[in-house]
């Protein structure tokens, strides 16, 4: 059939176009390979050939991921459904149970095949007198027919767990004795309430308490409501509903030591952190995370204890013992170090309550002077000694009462510089607030872009981050042994807190126009410095807990 179709050609046309094509292919091969001594540029081919470059996970950080409520709704859902099929129960029961077990998937299948009745009584699914084997678990005799199995096992959850059921006889509620209410509702226990105390009472418990195990009204029943059955009575209320679902989640994020729930107000986020699940990882890691939420600074918080914020570059233990001293000792020691001295006999802590010098001591009638601390003895009526520094007696009072104090001098030497970069570090919001004005002003006496003056805020963002580090760098030297180990810690601590110090005298440095390139360039160099500083302060302390350097000067849980 012939065609007068454009596209239509000869074997000739064919052989031609061939021979152009195969000419073509020759002089590109020819052209790649005369430019091959020169490299090839991949990126002419776009993205297709661009190999993705992996990101090297630093020692001091951790691996982790970040959830949000949908995602661990789902592995709720997925716990539920897995015991759901195992036992032959449903889901409302399944529920039950796991919350009954802490979400302990393997403990509760070895309870539950051990004895039904009596993990199904004590979870509150079904009263003490109607449990019984047969009615409780799957028929394992009929476990080749599924439909049977499926059917039986419907009958069991309603047996177990009872749905509302409204009563046509006339009624009155035990709890609130009103005759006109016409619904009423009751587990399987039978005790019977009208809806809207149901409603009222169930409401109560999730918003006020917080419970997710609603028990039944009466008295001294232990049933605890099927989510269908707080479903049904919160069916005008899907706010509250959605709270007891969040409670759901939060329970089992709590039950889960490789889960923690984002400690930020009002935030939904969950991080899964298996690496830092056990106590005895804690010896070596500071499982710092960031929940994943779109927020402005990130919530960023430690999975592996209560502290809300970033403690690198000190362990858990470290961390947590140094807050518990500081809330127990700091304004304590302030206060003892400024009003009182030791009793240079027994070393009683002594606090001057009158204008005269002459002291006693309550505990062991030691008689001395307040002011050099020697005997009172050699004060005597005859001549007065107390101008004379040089007395023995007084001289080895005051040498007591300075070793007895070295532990507090000692304590307040870390204590004061820890809160010092805490307070400079709380101090950013100002240095913030300064810094804008300082950007728009450079925008107005020079020819800068916002974008080429936000070197200003990247150096205050730097700042602050090693100010944190800084500050818990002096607890975790607090609690370091002597020795050369130490020394080096305390030589990277003393070049980053150097750095840190010359960047914000710069950031704080008047700003004129003549100056602002020069300025520009040294506060770019020495944010880029500060931030290799730190870096290499958090590095090798993350490799001396992996290598076992650190050796503390107190126990520490999880050491020997």
């Amino acid at each position: 059939m012939s065609s007068d179709n454009d596209y239509d050609y000869s074997d000739d046309d064919g052989e031609y176009y061939y021979d152009d094509d195969e000419d073509m292919m020759s002089a590109q091969e020819d052209e790649d390979s005369a430019s091959s001594d020169d490299g090839m540029d991949m990126d002419e081919f776009g993205d297709d050939f661009k190999v993705p470059q992996r990101t090297v996970r630093k020692t001091y950080e951790i691996e982790y991921d970040s959830l949000p409520q949908s995602a661990v709704e789902k592995l709720v859902l997925n716990d539920i459904e897995h015991i759901s099929g195992i036992f032959g129960v449903e889901a409302s029961t399944a529920s039950l149970l796991l919350r009954y077990m802490s979400w302990n998937k393997e403990r509760l299948i070895e309870k539950y095949m051990d004895n039904a009745s009596a993990v199904t009584v004590a979870a509150g699914i079904s009263p003490p007198s109607r449990a019984s084997p047969s009615a409780l678990g799957p028929d394992r005799s009929q476990g080749s027919s599924s439909n049977a199995r499926t059917s039986g096992l419907r009958r069991t959850a309603r047996q177990t767990s009872a749905p509302m059921k409204v009563k046509s006889q006339p009624f009155i509620c035990p709890i609130c004795f009103d005759d006109t209410q016409a619904s009423f509702s009751a587990l399987a226990c039978d005790h019977t309430f009208c809806s809207g105390c149901w409603t009222a009472y169930i409401t109560s418990k999730i918003r006020e308490e917080g419970e997710h195990a609603i028990r039944c009204m009466a008295e001294g029943c232990a049933l605890v409501a099927p989510d269908r059955f707080v479903r049904t009575a919160l069916a005008d209320d899907p706010e509250t509903w959605e709270r007891f679902n969040e409670l759901l989640v939060r329970h089992f994020v709590a039950s889960n030591p490789n889960l923690k729930y984002c400690p930020y107000p009002s935030c939904t986020y969950t991080v899964s952190c298996p690496t830092a699940a056990s106590k005895s990882a804690l010896t070596t890691v500071v499982p710092i995370v960031t929940c994943g939420a779109d927020a402005s600074p990130p919530h960023r918080f430690c999975f592996g204890c209560p502290i809300e914020s970033d403690h690198r570059p000190v362990i858990c233990p470290v961390a947590k013992m140094w807050l518990k001293k500081c809330r127990d000792d700091s304004e304590t020691a302030n206060w003892i170090k400024s009003n009182t001295k030791e009793c240079s006999h027994c070393q009683s802590t002594i606090e001057k309550n009158g204008g005269c010098n002459h002291m006693t001591c309550k505990k062991c009638k030691h008689e001395f002077c307040w002011v050099c601390m020697g005997p009172w003895s050699e004060h005597g009526t005859a001549w007065y000694s107390c101008n004379r520094y040089d007395e023995k007696a007084g001289v080895d009072a005051r040498d007591a009462q300075s070793k007895s104090r070295a532990s507090l001098e000692r304590y307040l030497h870390y204590y004061n510089r820890w809160a010092n970069h805490e307070q400079s570090a709380k101090l950013s919001v100002e240095l913030y607030a300064k810094t804008e004005k300082k950007m728009e002003e450079m925008q107005v006496t020079s020819n800068l872009t916002w974008i080429e003056v936000q070197f200003m805020k990247k150096a205050v963002d730097e700042v602050f981050k090693c100010r944190m580090t800084l500050k818990w760098t002096y607890a975790m030297a607090y609690y370091l042994e002597k020795g050369n180990q130490k020394e080096l810690f305390e030589d990277n601590q003393r070049d980053l807190e150097r750095a840190v110090e010359d960047l914000s005298e710069l950031l704080e440095s008047q700003i004129e126009p003549e100056i602002i390139p020069t300025l520009r360039q040294k506060v770019t160099d020495k944010t880029v410095y500060v931030s290799k500083r730190n870096e290499i302060m958090l590095e090798d302390t993350a490799k001396g807990f992996l290598e076992g350097r650190w050796r503390w000067n107190v126990p520490v849980e999880g050491f020997d």
